[in-house]
């Protein structure tokens, strides 16, 4: 006799970690640059590790010179959270540069060469 298996479908809720030279500066870039929210910061805000979010896209955020690396980010929004996103880019007068990866994207690069690249292609 075969029995039959209930299985539970897992999220797997993920957060990227950028590694980043300076907290602060980097909090500065997420939140008054990018529009981000703060949604933790180790000891009270004195810490080294924080958690940025902005439209449920979560990156942590850790202090930890030796490991600045440059993480990508691959984002995909809809066509109003990109003509958004495109207008406060030119704003804020942020650094972008549209290339190729897979698809049209425009690239946002941080203080500390961590990348997002939001998808121009084939929009939500």
């Amino acid at each position: 006799m075969e029995q039959t298996k209930t299985e539970t479908e897992h999220i797997w809720y993920q957060r990227p970690v950028f590694f980043v030279s300076n907290i602060q500066r980097s909090l500065d870039f997420y939140i008054n640059k990018l529009g981000f929210t703060k949604k933790w910061h180790e000891a009270d805000g004195k810490g080294t590790v924080c958690q940025v979010d902005r439209g449920g896209c979560e990156i942590i955020l850790c202090q930890d010179s030796a490991r600045v690396n440059g993480t990508r980010l691959f984002l995909e929004l809809s066509r109003a959270g990109v003509e958004q996103l495109l207008k406060e880019i030119d704003a804020r007068a942020i650094p972008t540069k549209k290339m190729w990866w897979g698809y049209d994207v425009l690239q946002i690069t941080d203080p500390d060469g961590n990348e997002l690249l939001v998808c121009l292609e084939n929009l939500l």
